[in-house]
């Protein structure tokens, strides 16, 4: 017992005095250098306390001291934040090749994953492989095109199961109903199988799988700020993200061998047909252009799920929520509904078009309750922005969801008025900086062609089919309208209400 103290004793002892080492020598190394302004860091630690358990809110809080551009030392780790559109433009746009990589994540080590995920690789020929695979066979227009009544049917299903819970006045989980949706329709355009059974367990553990997921990723983690306490994992984040993917990859392991032994059985002619996603990645992997293997293919759909499903259902969620907090904005959104759709009919996607006022209100969401709250980058080799320094290795934060609360460009940015987008060019595809909802650039979130087009048909499906009510007790005064921090902005009390359905 008396040796296990010892040993624990000296290796604490070797580490502080690796890391006062370290900070010093990195200190000293950039002395000569103008770095951005920041907060005073504490001896080893930094500006950790600094962050909080909503790093989002507090970089936020923090630029209003020290500027658009801020220099933290978080641990080791040099961090720069920026909170402005027109150096987030010069970070993801003008000098985006010296920003083009993320900084290491070591939650995303777990399983391997992030020699092989394309969030995480460099901007390396797998990645613009993997990245070209994506915009030109899984994403593109004409690929979206084709599989229009397949979203069709799965929002169809939904209406259906909203239906039933309005006919004995049960309130829905709007999380949970939006999840399973995109599940079931992620899951179908990728492998032709239906992944939440609403009568199985399977949708709750799936959605506790990917929150877990996420949560995991996004928190912070100790052994980032540390490298040197990679090897410890501390606070057990790489472990248990371990667990969360090992739980999908077995998952797809099945399907794609089940998928593999049944194209062996058929001709050859028939096997290169592209049925689903899963089809057009096997058809790619004996062409060598691609470097696709049977596990590269697998860390993709990880990536493609994990993140398709709980961006859209966290937007959708939030946007229910913003309607159901001002009852006009709801009623200007179902009148035009019935305009355009008519009563007792479906909502289609060509519909969307026609719907400005249902885009300004995606687009409000998003402002307010951005994808992607903290953009990550690292610097490749010392860039000046600004007029200072943001030295090579440095991770560099862009503040999505304090830009699109920043008062020198949003009137009253902290309230819900979809009418600020009816007149304005603001693009939602990463091109105005002042709106980055999906990060911009090389490393613009690749499935937001089709995130869009879900989010707004569920959404318009929803507000067409049902007038939605709060749950007794609750008035839109008093509704919780906390977020919880991961890599998508979460509400931190999950939404209930009660469909009411619009009879045609």
């Amino acid at each position: 017992m008396k040796y296990v103290l010892w040993s624990c004793s000296f290796l604490c002892v070797y580490l502080i005095l690796q890391l006062l080492i370290q900070t010093l020598s990195i200190s000293r190394s950039r002395s000569s250098k103008i770095l951005p302004p920041g907060p005073r860091p504490y001896p080893i630690i930094g500006s950790l306390l600094a962050l909080g358990d909503k790093p989002h809110k507090s970089l936020a809080t923090l630029s209003h001291t020290f500027g658009p551009i801020m220099h933290l030392k978080l641990g080791q780790i040099t961090t720069i934040v920026i909170s402005s559109s027109s150096t987030a433009k010069q970070v993801l746009q003008t000098d985006e090749k010296f920003f083009a990589n993320r900084p290491s994540c070591d939650a995303a080590n777990a399983y391997n994953h992030s020699q092989f995920g394309m969030p995480w690789l460099p901007a390396s020929s797998l990645w613009r492989n993997l990245r070209k695979i994506s915009n030109s066979h899984l994403f593109s227009a004409m690929v979206l095109d084709a599989n229009m009544n397949l979203r069709h049917n799965k929002v169809r299903d939904l209406l259906n199961r909203v239906h039933k819970s309005a006919e004995t006045g049960e309130a829905v989980d709007i999380g949970r109903a939006a999840f399973e949706t995109i599940l079931n329709l992620l899951s179908t355009a990728f492998f032709s199988v239906d992944l939440a059974d609403s009568t199985s367990d399977i949708a709750r553990e799936l959605k506790e799988t990917v929150w877990n997921l996420m949560e995991e990723v996004g928190k912070p983690n100790l052994a980032d700020y540390f490298p040197l306490l990679r090897k410890l994992d501390p606070q057990g984040i790489r472990r248990r993200a371990a667990i969360y993917i090992r739980k999908f990859m077995d998952l797809f392991d099945r399907i794609v061998e089940e998928r593999v032994r049944l194209r062996s059985e058929i001709s050859t002619s028939d096997s290169t047909k592209d049925d689903d996603m899963l089809d057009a990645l096997l058809n790619m992997m004996p062409i060598s252009e691609y470097q696709l293997d049977k596990n590269q293919i697998e860390h993709l759909f990880l990536d493609l799920l994990v993140a398709g499903i709980e961006t859209t259902s966290s937007a959708l969620e939030w946007s229910i929520a913003e309607l159901l907090k001002s009852p006009e904005i709801m009623s200007k959104a179902n009148a035009e509904l019935e305009q355009v759709i008519g009563k007792g009919n479906q909502v289609k996607e060509s519909d969307i078009t026609q719907l400005p006022y249902l885009q300004a209100i995606v687009k409000e969401t998003l402002r307010l309750y951005p994808s992607i709250p903290l953009i990550p980058r690292e610097a490749e080799r010392d860039v000046q922005v600004c007029g200072y320094v943001i030295p090579k290795g440095a991770q560099v934060l862009v503040n999505a969801w304090a830009i699109g609360r920043d008062p020198t460009i949003w009137d009253n940015p902290n309230k819900f008025l979809p009418e600020r987008f009816l007149e304005s060019n603001i693009d939602i595809g990463g091109r105005s900086f002042e709106f980055i909802p999906f990060g911009g650039g090389r490393r613009l979130c690749p499935g937001l062609p089709l995130a869009t087009r879900m989010l707004h048909l569920i959404l318009a499906s929803l507000l067409h089919s049902f007038t939605w009510k709060l749950e007794d007790g609750i008035s839109p005064e008093n509704m919780n309208m906390e977020d919880k921090f991961g890599l998508a902005t979460q509400m931190a009390q999950p939404l209930r209400a009660r469909p009411v359905a619009i009879i045609s």
